[in-house]
């Protein structure tokens, strides 16, 4: 029951900060992207603010603890390879954040002022989640020998 409160705690604060810094306004991170025209630089300092504090809080936390607070091991990405995978996951994930504007951290958040664009979003992105389990689950399933 802790893991699921501390949990929840943990995404509602990270949504207040997604919403209070602007991210989850499609209009205000296109401008940021439009460095040609309307450029809004304001979001280098909440991704400067994101990543020194998530920097911080690695150096605090695997430097004084062996295991979560609420779990019995960290779970940590184990694969350290760049491969296409990676690149091409980046890159559509890019692509998209540029054209609709919304990335996953800043479209849930969303969600909660409404309108159709974020709810568009949010169910192109669950579909594509669930199509990309299949085709890898698929891909990594061994060929019947016949």
């Amino acid at each position: 029951m802790q893991k699921l409160i501390s949990s929840g705690l943990i995404g509602a604060i990270f949504g207040l900060g997604i919403a209070i810094s602007g991210m989850a306004n499609p209009a205000k991170v296109l401008n940021f992207f439009d460095v040609a025209g309307s450029w809004d630089p304001s979001l280098i300092f909440v991704m400067g603010g994101a990543l020194l504090t998530t920097a911080l809080g690695y150096r605090l936390v695997f430097g004084r603890q062996t295991k979560p607070l609420f779990d019995a091991e960290f779970h940590l990405p184990g694969n350290k390879l760049i491969d296409a995978r990676l690149i091409g996951g980046s890159a559509t994930f890019g692509i998209g954040w540029g054209i609709a504007g919304f990335c996953p951290g800043g479209a849930i958040p969303a969600l909660g002022f409404g309108g159709i664009t974020v709810i568009a979003f949010t169910g192109a992105m669950v579909i594509g989640i669930v199509l990309a389990r299949s085709f890898d689950g698929l891909r990594r399933k061994p060929a019947k020998a016949f």
